[in-house]
């Protein structure tokens, strides 16, 4: 649970029978919610009610809410097996005691970026303080209307002076064809389906991008007409450049192909990015293998950064080159997360996964094995590899891979071995 040290005093004499002019133009003045998932559970239907209206309004269009009944208690039982949304609305009408000894149960289950709203029975001042300093975003009094709803929601994610409520995670290949992409899309799809959280995938290589093929879309518009036309880039004209791929999951596709060149300036990309970062939690971005300003930007200003390299010597001495740039370009920020794919091939030479590491100084996030099967029948068909084999060992992985970059478990870490003549061979290279 976060804290945006927020209060809102909702009317007593509200109720939810009509809207008043005072509503009526607080409504008008309100952005539109960005791609969030929301879940209430309530325990009247004077407050159900007005929850549903809401999420039926134009502003809550992009948001998806569903509401329960029960209040914290079905609260508790429903996300012991089940991932929180992004914002939880919670009704009680308990006591102020109860209620913060039922909340502390609550966040033992609740993911530390979900948000929580309270709506309770009891106009305390001291009980809002109290769930302030637990934090609890907003305390809303019952009873509430449509409109009230609809306003803290739009109070905690459409502050245009907060920060970006999206996180943005660029995936690169340390080489060409080492799976980079096919990785980014499913964990993008992983994202999506394990956690009910809404995720945009952008295909930044606008001339040979494969993601509309692995999600099997072909819109007729995509990421070129925002970068080609970033004056005209806000919420409302992205969301109509989205492809939906999944409940949870667009496209931002790239035109894939040759009828132009794509020379673009170090900025080209920034418009679209910060503003997929204020309409959805989560955004992959697909990085084409390519060293330019644009590309050099982007890693710059990602949240998060994973690269996917094979075990052969060429793409450790890519990988090793990328980690020390990047970190000498963002050194507040932690070193870029490295996932091997490909391993095992057939009768190839390969690096172990302990001596590709090492001269990194970085535990690699995953080792996928080799699995051409799996990954032509899912690449052929225009699925992902989730949908084509839930229980192989590599949809494993890249559930877990979605743990790790959502901040839902660490990179587990493994025994380092020693080196022999790896660095000798990267620097005779170089020569």
């Amino acid at each position: 649970m976060t804290m945006s040290n927020l209060a809102y005093d909702a009317p007593v004499d509200g109720g939810d029978s009509s809207q008043s002019d005072s509503d009526i133009a607080a409504m008008q003045a309100l952005r539109p919610v960005p791609r969030i998932s929301i879940q209430a559970f309530c325990e009247t239907e004077g407050v159900a009610h007005p929850v549903e209206r809401a999420g039926e309004d134009r502003r809550m269009a992009k948001a998806h809410l569903k509401v329960h009944m029960g209040g914290i208690a079905t609260a508790i039982e429903f996300y012991q097996s089940a991932p929180t949304p992004n914002l939880i609305l919670l009704e009680s009408r308990s006591e102020p005691k109860q209620l913060l000894e039922q909340l502390a149960q609550l966040s033992e289950y609740c993911d530390p970026s979900s948000k929580v709203v309270v709506i309770g029975h009891y106009n305390d001042v001291g009980l809002y303080r109290e769930l302030i300093r637990f934090g609890i975003s907003e305390y809303v009094i019952a009873p509430v209307s449509m409109a009230d709803v609809v306003s803290v929601v739009s109070s905690i994610f459409v502050d245009p002076e907060a920060e970006p409520i999206g996180r943005s995670i660029a995936f690169i290949g340390a080489k060409g064809g080492v799976g980079s992409s096919t990785i980014a899309h499913n964990v993008a799809w992983a994202m999506s389906s394990l956690f009910k959280s809404e995720v945009v995938v952008a295909d930044l290589d606008l001339a040979f991008g494969t993601a509309n093929i692995n999600f099997d879309q072909d819109p007729a518009q995509g990421i070129a007409e925002a970068v080609f036309s970033p004056e005209r880039v806000d919420e409302v004209y992205l969301d109509r450049l989205l492809a939906q791929c999944a409940e949870h999951l667009s496209l931002l596709a790239a035109p894939s192909t040759l009828e132009r060149v794509y020379d673009f300036d170090p900025e080209a990309f920034t418009q679209v990015i910060d503003t997929a970062q204020r309409s959805v939690p989560l955004l992959v971005l697909d990085v084409p293998h390519v060293w330019t300003g644009w590309t050099k930007n982007t890693l710059m200003k990602a949240d998060e950064i994973v690269i996917t390299a094979t075990p052969e010597l060429a793409n450790l001495r890519n990988t090793k080159n990328m980690v020390d740039m990047l970190t000498r370009l963002r050194p507040n920020d932690a070193p870029p997360k490295l996932i091997i794919n490909q391993a095992g091939v057939p009768k190839r030479p390969e690096i172990s996964a302990s001596d590709f590491a090492e001269p990194l100084g970085i535990t690699p996030m995953s080792v996928i094995a080799f699995d051409p099967l799996l990954f032509g029948n899912a690449a052929n068909n225009g699925r992902m590899l989730g949908e084509m084999d839930a229980k192989s060992p590599v949809v494993g992985m890249i559930n877990e891979i979605a743990h790790v970059l959502t901040g839902r478990s660490e990179i587990k870490a493994k025994k380092k071995a020693g080196l022999g003549g790896l660095l000798g061979k990267l620097s005779r290279n170089k020569k």
